[in-house]
């Protein structure tokens, strides 16, 4: 798949995820909308999870001549989208609730951040 197509399926996903995940920090919880909107929500942070780790770190060291430090991101939202599921479908709210705040934060924020960095890919995709 091309850097291209990459880029695009990592846009659909995480922009919608972005505005969606900040609505869901300050509503009301535990809702059918809580629901939907959070089922919903982990699909597109999943997605984008699995597609930025086909995409190349151009920045710093790479580990096999394409993984960054920035892939320790997709890591952690690999590993947070599950967690947050199973920990909801058990009523482990606490766990839950830990886990859609460090994916906000990490998987997200964070990401995005360092994501919109000047060098990096979708520095250059976005602001050209």
């Amino acid at each position: 798949m091309s850097l291209f197509s990459l880029v695009g399926i990592h846009l659909v996903t995480i922009i919608p995820a972005f505005f969606i995940g900040t609505y869901m920090m300050i509503v009301r919880k535990g809702d059918r909308v809580h629901k939907f909107l959070g089922k919903l929500y982990l699909i597109l942070m999943g997605v984008t999870g699995t597609v930025t780790l086909f995409m190349n770190a151009y920045v710093g060291p790479q580990l096999f001549n394409h993984f960054g430090f920035i892939h320790l991101f997709s890591i952690l939202t690999l590993y947070s989208v599950p967690q947050a599921y199973f920990a909801a479908k058990r009523g482990d709210i606490k766990e839950h609730k830990s886990a859609m705040i460090g994916l906000y934060i990490g998987g997200l924020i964070i990401a995005g951040f360092f994501a919109l960095l000047p060098g990096r890919t979708m520095h250059n995709v976005i602001f050209g």
